[in-house]
């Protein structure tokens, strides 16, 4: 379970718990390289591994101590099939400080309404021969309607997340910063994705024209199989089974959680999901909206770069990966109309720049027939509750915002099922949790959504970088998280 906590405020969400109570567990076929009289259900585990297991919780302690092989029935004579246990890399959710102290921004700090000599000018700190000098430079028009918009819901993000915070203290999800925290800011090195995987969707639209229509969905029938280029840009790729299996992807390898499907391509090559003719209940959108920094990292060369990337617990730290972004009429070009099941959730991630947010309300949302009925944010805290950002900074906030409709019909269509009640969607909730130091690893949604869609909904993730069980997955970097790099294997030895 993801959700911590439940209050009217909204959520207190356990990112990591959720990703690694997916089974991940690979059912492979080996020799037995052990006697008869030896056991098999003794485990050991080394430190990191010992940190990822108890990121599972008690209750799910013992599943990942669990014997780990049994006899094959097939004809592989003596091979036995060794279960082998993944979780996800806990170190990456050691967010144990804030990014930036308050203590940074003391300027910035909420002046009282009687103290506003300069309204709508700014200071700069400049230091000019050893000396510090400041100047006054005038808000741009965005810089105010930023502001504008913060006073509106400080409030709210304050007063609701201090109460779920609170909650987290007292049931020990949250602690206290101590010296065992501090300890766990050391950096962490990760070997790079080297499979570049925008990059193989770039060079797919090289590749022979297929007869996209007569494609089927590829199903994942090996334990590890690899996966050709061919394949992999033609059609979606689904694990049916109640198992994970790992594909090979010029030479890299990635987990497929079960009961789930994703296509691996860019915007101009969305047709094989198209291709499926299923509709979506559910639809979650994270789209690479252009900032300033995807500006500076589009006109740099992206040949050079080390080979291995530092994680750090300060995602400011972590350098990023280059990626594109689209523009407004790209964005709006994205066939909505055609995946959406009657009365679909549509859920669209917004960065807490006004003019993406107004796109979104005004001209996104109107041209897919979506009708607005919620605002959310997602508030990102670290291990012992601070915010990660001031809430006041006029940098970075420590929230961002998703904006929730549904599709519009011309007449009214009941559900599928009319037994089955949804609630109405509730305004201004919070979403609380601590980030994973990866960038735009979102967090998962599927427990918070569960009361406002029914049980049997389809669920379609647009611009993902990972994958759930249940959910269809599309985007350029689908894969990303999925990287064996980012999961810690618990291995057991006789």
């Amino acid at each position: 379970m993801s959700v911590v906590h439940q209050l009217s405020p909204g959520w207190l969400l356990d990112h990591l718990s959720f990703v690694n109570n997916i089974n991940y567990q690979l059912h492979q076929h080996h020799e037995p390289c052990f006697s008869k009289n030896e056991p098999t259900s003794s485990a050991h585990f080394d430190p990191l591994q010992k940190d990822s297991l108890m990121s599972l919780g008690a209750s799910a302690t013992f599943s990942a101590f669990d014997s780990t092989t049994k006899p094959d029935n097939d004809a592989r004579g003596n091979c036995k099939i060794v279960i082998q246990r993944y979780v996800f890399r806990s170190e990456l959710f050691n967010v144990t400080k804030p990014y930036i102290t308050p203590t940074v921004h003391k300027e910035c700090r909420p002046r009282n309404e009687k103290e506003d000599p300069m309204d709508g000018v700014k200071e700069e700190n400049c230091i000019s021969i050893g000396k510090k000098r400041k100047r006054c430079v005038v808000f741009n028009q965005g810089e105010l309607d930023a502001m504008e918009y913060h006073t509106k819901i400080r409030g709210l993000i304050l007063d609701g997340s201090s109460e779920l915070i609170q909650e987290g203290l007292k049931s020990g999800f949250l602690h206290p910063l101590s010296e065992k925290w501090d300890k766990c800011s050391e950096p962490i090195t990760l070997p790079i994705d080297t499979c570049n995987l925008s990059e193989l969707c770039a060079m797919a639209k090289h590749l022979p024209s297929l007869n996209e229509m007569e494609l089927q969905v590829l199903q994942l029938m090996d334990e590890d199989m690899s996966v050709t280029e061919q394949d992999l840009f033609s059609r979606v790729v689904e694990n049916n089974s109640s198992i994970t299996k790992m594909i090979t992807i010029m030479g890299q390898k990635y987990l497929v959680p079960p009961k789930s499907s994703f296509l691996l391509s860019d915007i101009s090559c969305m047709h094989p999901l198209l291709n499926c003719r299923k509709t979506y209940d559910v639809i979650v959108i994270d789209p690479p909206w252009q900032n300033k920094s995807v500006k500076r990292s589009n006109s740099m060369n992206p040949n050079v770069g080390p080979e291995l990337t530092t994680f750090r617990s300060r995602p400011e730290l972590t350098p990023r990966v280059r990626y594109s972004y689209l523009s407004p009429l790209q964005i709006k070009q994205i066939p909505i109309p055609k995946l959406a099941a009657p009365n679909c959730l549509v859920i669209t991630w917004v960065t807490n720049r006004q003019k993406h947010l107004r796109f979104v309300k005004e001209e996104l949302y109107p041209s897919w027939s979506v009708e607005i009925v919620a605002e959310w944010h997602w508030v990102k805290i670290t291990n012992s509750g601070e915010f990660v950002f001031p809430l006041d900074s006029p940098h970075k906030k420590p929230y961002e915002g998703l904006i929730l409709g549904r599709v519009r019909e011309k007449t009214a269509v009941p559900l599928r099922n009319e037994d089955v009640k949804v609630l109405p969607i509730p305004d201004h909730k919070l979403i609380v949790s601590v980030p994973c130091t990866l960038h735009s690893h979102k967090p998962p949604l599927a427990e918070v959504l569960k009361d406002y869609v029914k049980p049997d909904g389809e669920y379609l993730e647009l611009f993902a970088r990972n994958l759930q069980p249940g959910w269809t997955s599309w985007g350029n970097e689908v894969l990303k998280f999925q990287h064996m790099d980012y999961f810690v294997a618990l291995q057991s030895r006789s």
